[in-house]
């Protein structure tokens, strides 16, 4: 997991800064929204690249009572991290066979089932364990991931809850996911809200008691009141981006971006017309100009796909970066301003000072926010700010 110290005094070529009392509004203006509720604050990879352990604690401190991420090993350690209440309770999601199914019971871990093989590896560890394993059944509601099928479901239930009446498990929670919650008005909206509560009310005329059901993801979470359930998973829209930009922009949902990547310039050289860029020349300048060397590239998490299309604030102005984007650095063409070597240059960020957004990277690269945020690399430092809240994040 991402974990770094305050802001350096030392100059740095490149950074991350992590805003979290941004991420701790975030959560209270969730919260908002599902008022009935609990709200699950989603860590996954590593906060989405903003960094499990501080924001997972940023988090918890604005109200978030549950945690989630999607492998064991990401959940175990949050579980030994000091900072996070030992009350808060964590779940995780993507299980292979032999997992550290005892590993998640004795640290009174939430995992999820979805199918026969899960079940006997969780109630077999439970048995070693000596102590009963916290269960959420996961249905298949139309997504075509993990879960279990409409047709499979009595047979995972009753296993379950033989398991349960063995001592060797609890059923916690039943559970699903959106395919196209991000997608207003789609069909598979109404039906799998529809199938989920037909399962949901199935397992519990079985005699199934569960403290959570849940299948409210970001985007259902914004604009879908009827799928909030007990609980609500909040991933993307924890960190200030929005699901999608049909959904509506961040400030419409009261979200703030959390992350702003910069870097200092390495280089600002005049070169004349007509002058290569990068590899494979796909940029020639088109006069005599000023171009400046940004030291981050694919192995920082900058999208190659962004090669003469992806936006930088330099000075004060919109800059592109020129030509590829090549693994370590890239090029913008600067016009023949000369901003001096170690000035700032701004990815992304909330777009209070006119810089580009997250979501402006995606169009640029034809992707989504998420992917943006999330494969900036571990070279990039995480700088955080605002680590204590003081009324004024209030």
């Amino acid at each position: 997991m991402t974990e770094r110290a305050p802001a350096p005094t030392a100059p740095l070529r490149a950074r991350a800064e992590i805003d979290l009392a941004a991420l701790r509004a975030n959560v209270r203006a969730l919260r908002a929204l599902a008022p009935d509720a609990a709200l699950m604050a989603v860590v996954k990879s590593d906060a989405y690249g903003h960094g499990a352990v501080r924001c997972a604690r940023a988090a918890v401190e604005a109200g978030a009572t549950w945690l989630g991420t999607a492998t064991p090993e990401e959940a175990l350690a949050l579980r030994a991290d000091p900072g996070l209440p030992s009350d808060v309770r964590i779940m995780c999601w993507l299980w292979t066979p032999g997992g550290p199914w005892r590993e998640a019971i004795e640290a009174d871990l939430d995992v999820s089932v979805s199918d026969p093989w899960a079940l006997r590896e969780v109630t077999e560890a439970a048995r070693l364990a000596g102590r009963p394993a916290r269960v959420q059944l996961k249905a298949d509601t139309g997504l075509g991931r993990s879960g279990c099928q409409p047709a499979n479901w009595p047979e995972l239930v009753a296993g379950a809850l033989r398991a349960q009446s063995e001592g060797l498990l609890r059923i916690t929670g039943l559970w699903s996911h959106f395919a196209c919650a991000d997608e207003p008005g789609h069909p598979s909206i109404a039906a799998q809200l529809a199938l989920f509560r037909e399962l949901v009310a199935y397992a519990e005329e079985q005699g199934v008691r569960p403290e959570v059901r849940h299948i409210a993801n970001s985007p259902a979470t914004l604009t879908l009141p009827e799928s909030h359930f007990d609980l609500v998973r909040t991933g993307i829209a924890l960190y200030g981006i929005s699901p999608s930009p049909e959904l509506g922009t961040p400030s419409d949902f009261g979200l703030r971006p959390v992350m702003t990547l910069s870097a200092s310039l390495a280089l600002v050289k005049h070169v004349p017309g007509n002058h290569g860029v990068s590899y494979g020349h796909h940029y020639v300048t088109p006069g005599e100009t000023t171009l400046g060397l940004v030291p981050v590239g694919y192995a920082d998490g900058i999208p190659r796909h962004a090669s003469g299309t992806g936006p930088v604030l330099v000075g004060g102005k919109w800059r592109t970066v020129a030509g590829r984007v090549a693994m370590d650095q890239f090029v913008v063409d600067l016009g023949g301003d000369e901003p001096e070597a170690g000035s700032e240059a701004v990815l992304f960020g909330p777009g209070d000072r006119g810089e580009p957004t997250a979501e402006d990277w995606a169009q640029a690269s034809g992707t989504i926010a998420y992917e943006i945020v999330t494969r900036i690399g571990m070279r990039v430092p995480r700088v955080y700010v605002n680590e204590e809240q003081d009324g004024r994040d209030e």
